[in-house]
């Protein structure tokens, strides 16, 4: 335990909730429930959960003492934990031995089982457990039994796939027998090319031959690895061809040329190059290597954000929401000259009777005429208005589309349709609070074109205006944010996930490129509804006919100036709304980065480094209880279940279960 952990015993009591004669209990759901955190759902399987509990509770009688939880936290502190706790799972009876009834009882209820059933009248079977299915197995007896167990289930599944009794079956059953009894040897790479091997091998079918030696190679990955090392030494990018591979293969005779073949094959799939492996491609191939158990970070993650305190949450996006407005200011600035020649051409008409109607040629022309006429600063006319709306603009956009992201993460990952509606979330929320800063800035920034005029600023702007006013085109306004934003934070997402290192970073480089690429789609798109908001918002001047609302704007727009009038000012929109949202979203994600608080939520994607090989003894524990060995309860159950098939139902059936007798 480290300094600061809670002691062990008074880990217990806070979770004991029954006592008797004096002495403190834990029931089966404390200990499954609401200490291992495990099966958090109403309609649990109370099957699955008194089995689970059942592994502490050694004396069989429902109740945990603190003598058991004590012992059980020594068990799992043991270099073969893994094989302990599977073997407390299948003795039921806590008498130290493991019966041939036991077993079936619990395989017949996993997935595995239930979906290629195993055929328990056989020579393995009568093997461990007696002719007679008498003998009961010790703990070493039934370790050897655990680890044989699946490679006798593959067999027996492929002779159930090979109906006509030829040695081959197809490649369809050849993925379902790896994806059902052989999970924990299949990397994601290698489980989506199942099929894809055998066909890039000139196979039809697959034979036994074939099937025997893709499980070998699976098994002995690690071995495989030593075999790459020895020919291609210290350095991991060095390419080793499949000649050079077999030759420092021939030592070791567990390595045969069909499984070198086959390796070989699978890394021709990952793209990069046919006939030649490195260091890279077989860590895409091989699972991870014993002792470096998969743990699921986010699923560790969705725990703690369920059971964190809702004052947290609310703290957490106070905090977003703060780094959100330093981050909006910072995009706004940089860009400010670009959004005020944007909004002067948009606002200009090429109809109509006022004389200096046509005073802008093109966005350079605009600019150059600001500085000639107005000065430097001419080209930030209306930015203390613009910076005191646009923080709390981009904060409230960017708080918004992390939380609803949030709410919507399964699994670590967002679906598509979470992140188009996480962004839309996001335009709209901002439009009430801005649609009265962006008015007031559009008349500002306008006011310098008529040198003689008088002069402007924001508050009688506001006074002009008054509180009805200042809503003006706000339906034109939601009609571009709300799109705008379902456009910009999904590229986003999705260029930072291809500009990701292979360990799953995102430099701040690549972050900045990231989201001003992503701003050029959104920002040109919606380039028509910024126009016809921009003419509803700007203040009508003499000889002009103003807009009824925003369906007239359309209308008459496209009649008198035709339909390339909606995109004025595109350019300049896009180059003014992709270098802001780059500059803007870099800022947000660096200052998360450099101010980094542990709220118990998600982390930005990409903010980390992902190390190749996660221990679960290297990662924080799901609840600040969990000391000692019970750092790696939660994990140790799920290596068992994924490591000897024992994927037990979470959820109790809606109707009784029929199966025939």
């Amino acid at each position: 335990m480290k300094a600061g952990d809670p002691d062990l015993k008074d880990v217990f009591l806070k979770y004991a909730s029954v006592e008797k004669d004096g002495e403190h209990y834990m029931t089966r759901e404390d200990f499954v429930v609401k200490f291992l955190l495990m099966m958090q759902y109403g309609n649990r399987s109370l099957e699955t959960l008194n089995l689970v509990g059942g592994v502490a509770d050694t004396t069989n009688d429902g109740l945990i003492s603190w003598p058991e939880f004590q012992a059980f936290e020594s068990i799992l502190s043991l270099p073969d934990s893994l094989y302990q706790v599977a073997f407390s799972l299948f003795d039921v009876n806590c008498n130290g031995s493991i019966n041939f009834t036991e077993v079936e009882e619990i395989f017949s209820k996993t997935e595995c089982h239930r979906h290629i059933p195993f055929t328990w009248d056989c020579k393995f079977v009568k093997l461990h457990f007696g002719r007679n299915l008498d003998k009961a197995l010790n703990y070493a007896e039934f370790t050897q039994f655990l680890q044989e167990l699946q490679i006798e289930h593959a067999l027996q599944a492929f002779e159930r796939f090979d109906v006509r009794k030829e040695g081959a079956i197809s490649a369809l059953a050849f993925r379902d027998i790896m994806e059902t009894i052989r999970p924990h040897l299949l990397t994601d790479f290698v489980k989506e090319n199942l099929i894809a091997v055998v066909k890039s091998m000139g196979m039809q079918t697959v034979s036994f031959t074939f099937f025997q030696a893709f499980n070998n190679l699976l098994k002995n990955m690690e071995l495989v690895k030593k075999i790459y090392q020895t020919s291609a030494g210290s350095h991991e990018e060095q390419e080793v061809t499949k000649e050079e591979f077999i030759i420092a293969a021939q030592r070791v005779s567990r390595i045969t040329p069909l499984e070198a073949d086959i390796l070989f094959h699978l890394a021709s799939l990952l793209g990069h190059r046919h006939g030649k492996i490195t260091m890279k491609e077989l860590d895409q191939i091989g699972a991870l290597e014993e002792g470096s158990m998969p743990y699921n970070i986010v699923a560790q993650q969705e725990v703690l954000e369920h059971h964190r305190p809702f004052y947290v949450a609310i703290i957490e996006n106070a905090y977003r929401f703060t780094l959100g407005v330093v981050a909006g200011a910072c995009g706004a600035t940089a860009v400010y000259p670009i959004d005020l020649v944007k909004t002067r051409l948009q606002n200009q008409r090429s109809s109509g009777s006022y004389v200096g109607e046509l005073m802008y040629r093109n966005s350079f022309d605009c600019f150059s005429k600001v500085i000639r006429h107005e000065g430097f600063f001419g080209l930030y006319r209306g930015l203390i208005p613009q910076l005191i709306g646009v923080g709390p603009e981009k904060a409230i956009k960017l708080t918004m589309n992390d939380f609803v992201r949030d709410q919507l993460r399964n699994d670590g990952k967002v679906p598509l349709w979470g992140e188009i509606a996480a962004g839309g979330c996001a335009g709209a929320s901002q439009v009430m609070f801005t649609n009265p800063l962006e008015i007031v800035k559009i008349r500002l920034q306008v006011a310098g074109e008529i040198a003689s005029g008088p002069k402007v600023s924001a508050f009688s702007v506001m006074k002009e205006l008054g509180l009805t006013g200042l809503y003006k085109g706000s339906r034109a306004c939601l009609l571009r944010d709300i799109p705008f934003s379902a456009i910009y934070f999904t590229a986003y997402a999705h260029m930072k996930s291809s500009f990701a290192s292979e360990d799953g970073h995102v430099s701040p480089g690549k972050l900045l490129l990231a989201g001003t690429i992503a701003g050029a789609p959104a920002a040109s798109l919606t380039t028509p509804a910024d126009v016809v908001k921009t003419r509803l918002q700007v203040k009508v001047r003499e000889g002009e006919v103003p807009y009824k609302s925003m369906i007239d704007c359309f209308k008459r727009v496209y009649k008198e100036e035709g339909f390339m009038a909606f995109w004025k000012g595109a350019p300049a929109r896009v180059f003014r709304s992709s270098p802001q949202f780059g500059v803007t979203l870099l800022t947000y994600e660096l200052l998360q980065r450099v101010f980094d608080v542990d709220f118990g939520g998600s982390k930005p994607i990409g903010s980390q480094h992902k190390p190749k090989y996660v221990h679960v003894s290297d990662l924080p524990p799901i609840s600040p209880d969990h000391i000692g060995g019970y750092r790696l309860a939660a994990a140790t159950f799920a290596g068992v279940e994924r490591k000897f098939g024992l994927a037990l139902p979470r959820f109790q059936p809606t109707t009784p279960n029929k199966t025939a007798s």
